[in-house]
């Protein structure tokens, strides 16, 4: 079942994304599925902490990108904003080289909130690097005042 309010492309996304965090520490949009989506970020200076493995924020920004994109596919954007509300992420294995992705699905997709399970995995191994979860808020657009 298709989940999202309109059709879009992973080139769009993509282009959306210039001049943000995602797109300066390299995070990509890969793949639209019917109910996903998916992102890819690699491991590389910009994403790892001093010892070398991937920063757990790092973690995070890559899972409310895709989940926070997810959300916004999901509503009209005439009528409605998403804004992040909650994330929580537990790192289950460092990971040193190579390329992390990320896969949002739904959990529930409600009128005022979005939740999401993002699963972060070694692109190489497959190895489960974090699972997190992310709340997303859908809050109406207010309506413009009239001037008396």
């Amino acid at each position: 079942m298709r989940i999202w309010f309109k059709e879009t492309t992973v080139a769009t996304l993509n282009k959306f994304a210039e001049h943000t965090m995602s797109n300066h520490i390299g995070i990509e949009i890969t793949e639209i599925g019917d109910d996903y989506l998916k992102a890819r970020m690699p491991v590389d200076d910009r994403t790892r902490m001093q010892r070398g493995l991937l920063h757990g924020g790092a973690s995070c920004v890559l899972a409310e990108t895709v989940g926070s994109v997810a959300s916004f596919l999901c509503i009209d954007l005439e009528k409605y904003v998403a804004a992040g509300l909650e994330i929580n992420a537990n790192h289950l294995r460092g990971i040193s080289e190579g390329y992390v992705i990320a896969t949002a699905r739904p959990i529930h997709l409600g009128r005022t909130t979005h939740v999401w399970d993002i699963r972060i995995e070694a692109e190489e191994t497959k190895k489960m690097i974090c699972i997190s979860r992310l709340t997303v808020a859908i809050i109406e657009k207010s309506m413009p005042h009239s001037s008396e």
